[in-house]
Parts: C-alpha cells; sequence; structure tokens
C-alpha cells in the first residue's frame, strides 16, 4: 500500500511539473521565464532551460541581462553536452561580451567542450583541430590565467591525437605493401609529414621506424636490378633512426635490417 502510495504521489507531481512548465510555455511574461529558466537551470533541468532561454535570449539583447542569460544558454548546452552548440554559444559571448564577467570562462569552454567531443583518432578529425584552435586562442588572451597551463595539456594532448591518426595512415600504407602501386613509398611520405608536423611527439620514434621498415620491405620485393640503391636508403634510414635514437626501443629490430641491407649490398652485382 505505502509503495502504490507513493507511486501515485509521484505521478501527480510529475503531471503536476509538466503542467506548470507548460503553462510557463505558454506565458507572455518574460520576467516570469527568466525566473523559470534560472530555476530549472540550478535544477538541473537543461532541457527546459535551453527551451526558455533560447526564446529569451534575443529578446534580451541591449538589456542587463544579456549577459548573463547568453551566458547560461552556453552551459545548458554544455551540461546536455550538446558540445558543438555550447562552442557556438561560448564564443557568441565571448565575442559579444570580451570584457564580460564571464567572457574567461566561456572563451575556455569554447575549447573544452570540443574537446570533449573529440573523436577517436580513426574518425575525422574536425572537431580536433576546432578545439586546438579554441585552445590556442584561449592561451593568447589568458597567458595568465589559473587555466592557461591546463589548456596546454589540453593542446598537447589533441596534437598527440593527430600525430597518432598520421601514424595509423603510415602504418597502414605499410601492410598495404606493392598492392596497387607502392604504398611504401607512401608510408614514408606521410612518416615524414608527422615528424615534421609533430616533432616532439611520443611517436617520433615510431614514425622513424616506420620510414625504416618501409625502405627495408621495398628493397626486398624490388626487382634485383632496383635492390642495390633501395638497400642503400635502408642504410641511410637505419643511421637517422640511431643518431635519433640511441637507445630506440627498436634498436635491435634497426639493427637485423641494417645488417641485412648490408649483406645484401656486398653481393649484389653493381653495388
Amino acid at each position: 500500500m505505502k509503495f502504490k502510495y507513493f507511486y501515485f504521489l509521484l505521478v501527480i507531481l510529475t503531471l503536476s511539473a509538466c503542467g506548470e512548465y507548460n503553462k510557463i510555455l505558454k506565458s507572455t511574461d518574460q520576467d516570469l521565464k527568466y525566473s523559470y529558466a534560472k530555476k530549472y537551470f540550478e535544477e538541473g533541468k537543461y532541457d527546459r532551460s535551453i527551451t526558455l532561454l533560447s526564446e529569451l535570449v534575443p529578446f534580451f539583447k541591449g538589456t542587463a541581462r544579456a549577459e548573463e542569460s547568453l551566458y547560461m544558454l552556453a552551459q545548458s548546452y554544455y551540461n546536455t553536452k550538446d558540445y558543438i552548440s555550447a562552442t557556438e554559444t561560448f564564443t557568441t559571448y565571448y565575442n559579444t561580451f570580451p570584457k564580460g564577467q564571464y567572457a574567461e570562462s566561456a572563451l575556455f569552454y569554447a575549447a573544452y567542450g570540443m574537446y570533449l567531443d573529440s573523436p577517436d583518432p580513426r574518425l575525422d578529425q574536425t572537431k580536433t583541430y576546432k578545439a586546438i584552435s579554441e585552445f590556442q586562442r584561449f592561451i593568447e588572451v589568458y597567458p595568465q590565467s589559473d587555466r592557461a597551463e591546463q589548456a596546454k595539456n589540453y593542446l598537447f594532448e589533441l596534437q598527440e591525437k593527430l600525430a597518432y591518426k598520421e601514424l595509423l595512415a603510415a602504418q597502414l600504407y605499410l601492410r598495404l605493401g606493392n598492392y596497387m602501386g607502392n604504398n611504401y613509398e607512401a608510408a614514408v611520405i606521410v612518416s615524414r609529414e608527422g615528424l615534421k608536423s609533430y616533432p616532439y611527439s611520443k611517436y617520433a620514434e615510431d614514425f622513424q621506424m616506420t620510414i625504416l621498415r618501409s625502405r627495408y620491405e621495398f628493397a626486398e620485393r624490388s626487382k634485383r636490378e632496383s635492390q642495390p640503391e633501395r638497400y642503400r636508403m635502408v642504410v641511410d634510414e637505419y643511421f637517422n633512426y640511431k643518431n635519433s635514437f640511441p637507445e630506440g626501443r627498436y634498436m635491435k629490430e634497426a639493427e637485423k635490417y641494417y645488417q641485412e641491407a648490408q649483406k645484401k649490398i656486398e653481393q649484389l652485382p653493381g653495388a
């Protein structure tokens, strides 16, 4: 009986709340709507606050409530994990109120929302590039902010994600080998571009090793008359790897390629 009573009471309260919300939506009293938008925001009912604030923000433009309502709308989007809308609204807030009460926070969350929405490295990285751009803007505008160091860390993390995406592409080309073309050369090109774009990445050694593996595999599968030159390229890349990573974790494998290449160079005619 107690459970049935509790359930009945819950239904009544829910219907009452829904009835209240519908009345607010139909109201023409903007002050009343705004007080409820703030109430719903504080209660964590962000979908309701978004509905009300989306209507009120244009109405409040140029008034004393313009700044707070716009920032609250951005935070509501953020809390519902609609990071694209949140970033757009935070950016609108910052561009409208660059000296506003919430300007620093808005610029940071414009970037952080995109950071949270940044996808797996195997997927399109448009949002990652957007987040990087937003964090760079924040660091430029607020270099002394308490959040500046945090923004730099997120920025480096996103750059590592982009570096890893490049590495995955290079490794895929290596696995494809001579399938429908010289994918070994493509692996080298992508790896070199990765090293150029992300020279301090934790994946730098992997890029360099992918180049060495690609050169070796290509030499192994080349016509006999082309092999001397291509094995010399293996030797060159071995020294590039060794000089860059003298204590590298792939040194044993690199030494094997070097020794095999040297042996082939000595054996092949015209070498």
